[in-house]
């Protein structure tokens, strides 16, 4: 056969390879024994997912997961690794948000709550070196505790802090705890990116995570979060890390437990037309890695910025073993 001819027909193969799927996600009206082949439900099975991981575990390089924004938050912790949940140059590997909420916070069980003092209440979570406190699926202000502290600031209404390994909160006058829809940050991390390339995730809030928001673990290249929120997770709502290299555009990032953004090792972050938002924590925090605002580096010795805010008892530790009977619980 002409070499022409073997070009021609690499060419081909290349263009259908690189084509790639749309696999669809409804947490409302999807069922996870279908392809994700179709928006809308059908008879012969091709409708659309329920959950994200389905939709992970059937995806190739080059495909988009959509998600459907139902009004009712995603509550999964997911993985993107490897060359299968990567990109190709003329098609990267996406998931697409659509404005939907990637949560993962746990419900509070009323008995949970004890009374403290005057109208504050307390409880001891499962997990206390980073934590949230959430109502109605939005972050509570939280009232912050200098490092060491054993007396309890004053709590406004509707305010907690950490203290001594529990939450403490101060509802409104004549209400109690359960009387609202609280919840506090449950899975570990919201999405965890390692060894892949040519990723975007868009149109996506992340947020009720324990450790991160979005986390690039190491060999991430060539990717992207746009038009992403991060907010509420109880240490930063996004941490690349190891040798990644990953862009921010359009992003806000902000409610966050100990860093906005956080990077380390030998990472390169670039952020362009985002907002950190260092209301609750630092926009930045810096244990290596390089970082580029709007196209200006930082330089290498700026470590943290802006400086970082007093965090509770460094000593409280997260562990593997079961909590108290007070503590809240995974949702079923």
């Amino acid at each position: 056969m002409p070499r022409c001819v073997w070009t021609i027909c690499l060419l081909l193969i290349t263009a259908l390879t690189a084509s790639g799927r749309d696999i669809y996600v409804n947490n409302v009206a999807g069922d996870d024994r279908n392809a994700g082949s179709a928006e809308k439900s059908s008879v012969a099975g091709g409708g659309p997912c329920r959950t994200i991981a389905r939709a992970l575990r059937a995806a190739e390089r080059g495909d988009h997961i959509v998600l459907a924004n139902t009004g009712v938050p995603y509550r999964e912790s997911i993985t993107i690794e490897g060359g299968r949940h990567s990109g190709f140059h003329t098609r990267p590997f996406v998931i697409r948000g659509n404005g939907a909420i990637l949560d993962g916070s746990w419900p509070l069980p009323h008995h949970a709550w004890e009374h403290f003092d005057k109208d504050v209440f307390r409880f001891r979570p499962h997990r206390m070196a980073f934590q949230q406190l959430f109502l109605d699926d939005k972050p509570l202000d939280r009232i912050a505790v200098p490092e060491g502290a054993t007396a309890l600031p004053d709590l406004e209404p509707l305010t907690w802090c950490l203290v001594d390994c529990h939450i403490y909160f101060r509802p409104e006058k004549d209400k109690l705890p359960h009387s609202y829809k609280l919840t506090i940050a449950g899975w570990q991390t919201g999405i965890t990116l390692y060894k892949c390339e040519r990723v975007v995730i868009e149109n996506l809030t992340v947020q009720g995570f324990q450790l991160d928001g979005i986390n690039a673990h190491d060999g991430v290249f060539e990717s992207e979060l746009l038009n992403v929120v991060a907010r509420g997770n109880g240490r930063s709502g996004v941490s690349i890390g190891g040798a990644s290299r990953v862009k921010l555009h359009g992003c806000v990032v902000g409610n966050n437990g100990a860093a906005q953004l956080r990077t380390e090792g030998w990472s390169t972050t670039n952020v362009n037309q985002s907002e950190l938002i260092d209301n609750t924590a630092p926009g930045i925090v810096r244990d290596g890695g390089r970082v580029l605002i709007d196209g200006e580096r930082l330089p290498n010795n700026v470590r943290i910025y802006p400086e970082p805010a007093s965090e509770p008892d460094a000593e409280v530790e997260t562990g593997s073993e079961a909590g108290p009977e007070t503590a809240a619980q995974p949702p079923e």
